[in-house]
């Protein structure tokens, strides 16, 4: 079965190093997403961008190379060596700009964190497992290769804050309407705009007006109280505010407010009131 496993990780590499690449070949943003990354203290400002679009140029020439009838000499070394180089450009960012953004993969931005060296790892493993493989990736796997390989893909995924949109946010949505950090509740027959416009009014949304980076992106009812989300920051830590306001009555003083972490679901900040509007 390991033979099998092996065999398989060309696939795992090519379609990780060939998502990696999109970001840093296609679109208008590519300059500033290359500005975002160590690269421009590494080797300066203006070389960042083109220094961006050739490792992006070499992930998407080793990715197609490893659908392609298997060089042995060449893929496995190739994968290992720019695994390691991933591994080795993640230290530099963390210690000579610790507030970069990692430039690892996709078009999203995301900082360096101990998923971006996870990820990286277990990259490298994946490469040195695969030069050991003797067969192509099309040789017919078994189904408990093929389970082994879905687990890895899951933990990439899992190690990727760029898909953390796709999967793990809607999961922190779902947990905050659960098992919210306010403990109250919220029906659809009170108009939203007659919610914002109290919430509007009140000392909570004052209080962490500054942090919020979107508008009402969210709201659902329990009972007497209606809740509704924005899209928050707090520091660098994506995160979002949810509003406890009461539905059935004007009471602008009793509205709460949290910011939870996206990531995590830590409550960040649930701030002390202040004085609604006259």
């Amino acid at each position: 079965m390991m033979a099998q496993v092996a065999a398989l990780q060309a696939l795992v590499i090519s379609a990780l190093l060939v998502w990696s690449s999109y970001g840093k070949l296609v679109g208008p943003m590519v300059g500033a997403r290359a500005r975002r990354t160590a690269l421009k203290k590494f080797v300066g400002e203006e070389k960042a961008e083109p220094a961006f679009r050739a490792v992006g140029a070499v992930e998407l020439l080793l990715g197609a190379l490893l659908l392609l009838p298997p060089l042995w000499a060449v893929e496995g070394p190739a994968a290992i060596a720019l695994a390691v180089g991933f591994l080795g450009f993640l230290t530099y960012s963390r210690v000579a700009a610790p507030d970069s953004s990692c430039g690892c993969a996709g078009s999203a931005t995301a900082p360096v964190t101990w998923r971006s060296f996870g990820r990286a790892g277990l990259l490298l493993v994946a490469a040195v497992l695969a030069s050991t493989a003797d067969v192509g990736w099309w040789s017919s796997p078994g189904v408990a290769a093929v389970a082994v390989v879905l687990v890895e893909v899951m933990l990439f995924v899992a190690l990727s804050p760029e898909l953390d949109r796709h999967w793990l946010l809607p999961l922190r949505r779902l947990k905050v309407r659960l098992t919210h950090p306010l403990a109250a509740t919220a029906s659809y027959d009170v108009p939203l705009a007659t919610t914002q416009h109290q919430l509007l009014r009140s000392g909570a949304y004052r209080a962490v007006n500054s942090l919020l980076r979107s508008d009402i992106r969210d709201q659902w009812e329990e009972g007497d109280w209606r809740f509704v989300s924005y899209t928050a920051s707090y520091g660098e830590r994506p995160a979002t505010a949810v509003f406890a306001v009461p539905r059935l009555r004007y009471a602008p003083e009793e509205i709460r407010v949290a910011i939870v972490d996206d990531e995590n679901g830590e409550t960040l900040y649930r701030p002390s009131l202040l004085p609604v509007l006259a």
